[in-house]
């Protein structure tokens, strides 16, 4: 397994991560018992999960009870900011609710300590000051290794890395968005250069745009029986567009014609992307991991990447 730096930091991170939000609600605990044992086995380090997770807290929960010393091999990265509530009073990146957030997933995961944590989303009603000058706190407590963020615009990363460099704080490391073959924008176009500038690395997330890139879906056809583009109806609405049929159709030509399958495109296009430093994928079968493990290995050339992007165009 590929070893990058996450951004400009220190951090270590495998290039191929875990995505943890099918534990504590989409799978049982001995499924999610299997699917970490087998990201452990293939050098996955990363394993990424958010408070919110598993129905409010079961992904970390889940994740507490099953890594014991393991703990110790990974990097855990963890969000908070979303609601755990009804009433919207646990949410967003008050100082006030930071302290009891952290402490909560702190308790879940039985550890000491979060490598990478992160805010899940902005947050309008806090001003960034207050939301870096705490997270700086957890960091120089230990409670926090580094810190990023989550579907930031590219002006409020700007905005949160000039108020930690202005005031000697911390800043983000890393940022955690949507990026995949269908989605070349992240959140807004200027968001990867605001990324480059700052040397902030990409996580992205969605790399199989709900499974349309995986191949098994086709034009026309019955979805696979529980595959969740058949069974989430605003996430087939958002994927199953013309335009997404016909560049996933022309995808899948690219790659017949090289003996590769589109799960090896998607991740292998991913990772020869900057800034990406790991590809963050969810599992519910120790065997999508480790086809997820392998398909980041095709180096593609300049020429084939170009034919991406025109591919990718249309």
């Amino acid at each position: 397994m590929e070893i990058r730096n996450l951004g400009r930091s220190g951090l270590r991170v495998s290039a191929i991560g875990l995505g943890c939000n099918n534990f504590g609600q989409r799978i049982d605990f001995a499924a999610t018992r299997k699917v970490i044992h087998k990201a452990l086995d293939l050098g996955i380090t990363l394993f990424d999960t958010a408070d919110t997770y598993g129905n409010r807290g079961g992904s970390e929960t889940e994740m507490g009870q099953l890594l014991g010393d393991e703990r110790k091999r990974i990097v855990l990265a963890t969000k908070f900011g979303n609601p755990m509530d009804d009433v919207g009073v646990k949410v967003g990146g008050s100082r006030h609710y930071m302290m009891q957030a952290v402490e909560d997933s702190l308790r879940r995961l039985r550890t000491d300590w979060i490598d990478l944590y992160q805010i899940h989303a902005p947050d309008p009603r806090t001003p960034i000051e207050e939301t870096m000058r705490a997270l700086d706190d957890l960091v120089r407590q230990g409670k926090v290794r580094y810190i990023g963020c989550s579907n930031f615009a590219a002006w409020q990363v700007v905005d949160a890395q000039w108020t930690a460099k202005a005031n000697g704080l911390n800043a983000f490391v890393s940022c955690q968005d949507e990026y995949s073959l269908l989605v070349r924008n992240v959140v807004d176009p200027q968001l990867k250069p605001v990324m480059l500038k700052f040397g902030l690395g990409l996580l992205p997330f969605f790399p199989l745009a709900s499974g349309l890139l995986t191949g098994k879906y086709r034009r026309n056809a019955a979805a696979p029986t529980g595959a969740r583009l058949a069974t989430t109806e605003r996430l087939a609405d958002r994927y199953l567009t013309e335009r997404n049929w016909l560049v996933t159709e022309r995808l899948a030509d690219f790659v017949g014609r090289r003996g590769h399958t589109m799960l090896e495109l998607a991740f292998s296009w991913l990772l020869s992307q900057q800034p990406v430093a790991s590809v963050i994928a969810g599992a519910t079968r120790p065997e999508q991991l480790e086809q997820n493990a392998k398909a980041g290995d095709w180096k593609l050339s300049d020429e084939e990447l170009v034919e991406i992007d025109h591919i990718t165009a249309a």
